[in-house]
């Protein structure tokens, strides 16, 4: 399998400021120390060599739109945050090469910040397309129409060309979609929304974004162990700290790196990627929790096998 990150942030775009590039910049010259690099390609080796991934890069600001590669040779693409227009973009050159234009969505819920990218989705337009958008939600169909409506964008659903059908999935039930077999479970958010493991060549990645998992509610918490058993990869939120999700941010339906490394060790998972950013978080916090996240792993780890920690950026891929 290969998973592609296209968007990683939460709840709204966001774009590093000119302030923030400079302040990069200036970081890597002064730790450069006068060094002098002879062409592009020494430059970037030296970048790469930075032990801090937040002095050279960014974490990325696109809202959430992951694709997986594993089953048949459609696309599978998780949600359709703003993500969502680089892959299309992506996804032309592919179909040009040959690959089939047949996509397959899985969409977490309707919140704006998870559907926004489709009106700017270039193969929607394309009159030889099939997409197939899944979903827990009957009402997704009403969710995508209503955010093309005049008063909101210019092109109304209709007016895409593409053969678009919706399918809605039941919780508890196995699905043989795109050459894998698909689960789903409820998550706790406003409106619901609904995880994914989806499984196939011997590997299995599980996507689970905007969920809240309470520390009063145990059953849930297995629940969740028990989907995530085994898995190569969890896709967690994990947008806020422990502290913020038990206290002034309880019941917003997010989750915190703290309870996604717990969740992920007691279900025997192999890697965790941590996911929807904070949108007010800048790079520097982002890595902050991503340090703390692996020395909580470390404390907690007991004799149980090592869970790699990573924290998903738009444009990282992961090979399982």
């Amino acid at each position: 399998m290969l998973v592609r990150f296209w968007g990683t942030r939460g709840s709204l775009p966001v774009a590093a400021r000119a302030a923030t590039i400079e302040r990069k910049i200036a970081r890597a010259l002064v730790a450069a120390g006068g060094q002098r690099f002879a062409d592009e390609a020494e430059a970037r080796a030296y970048i790469a060599s930075l032990p801090d991934f937040s002095a050279a890069h960014t974490y990325g600001g696109a809202t959430t739109c992951v694709e997986i590669e594993g089953g048949d040779d459609s696309f599978v693409i998780c949600d359709m945050g703003s993500g969502l227009r680089e892959l299309g973009i992506d996804a032309f050159a592919r179909c040009a090469a040959g690959k089939p234009r047949e996509y397959n969505f899985f969409l977490s819920h309707l919140h704006w910040d998870h559907i926004m990218g489709f009106p700017f989705f270039g193969p929607a337009f394309d009159p030889g397309a099939r997409i197939i958008i899944h979903s827990g939600h009957p009402d997704a169909e009403q969710a995508l129409r209503r955010q093309q409506e005049e008063i909101s964008f210019p092109v109304p659903f209709d007016g895409l060309r593409a053969a678009i059908t919706f399918r809605t999935l039941v919780p508890g039930q196995r699905y043989d979609i795109a050459g894998m077999t698909v689960q789903l479970i409820e998550q706790y958010h406003s409106h619901a929304s609904y995880g994914y493991r989806f499984e196939g060549g011997g590997k299995a990645v599980c996507f689970s974004t905007d969920a809240e998992h309470r520390i009063d509610d145990m059953e849930n918490e297995q629940a969740f162990e028990a989907f995530f058993r085994n898995a190569d990869l969890c896709i967690c939120d994990t947008m806020y700290s422990l502290a913020e999700s038990v206290s002034i941010k309880a019941d917003w339906g997010h989750s915190s790196n703290i309870v996604a490394v717990d969740l992920c060790q007691a279900a025997g998972a192999k890697r965790l990627a941590l996911f929807h950013h904070e949108p007010t978080y800048g790079d520097e916090d982002i890595e902050r929790m991503h340090r703390e996240s692996i020395r909580f792993e470390e404390l907690n780890r007991g004799d149980r096998p090592r869970l790699d920690v990573l924290c998903a950026y738009d444009g990282l891929e992961v090979a399982l």
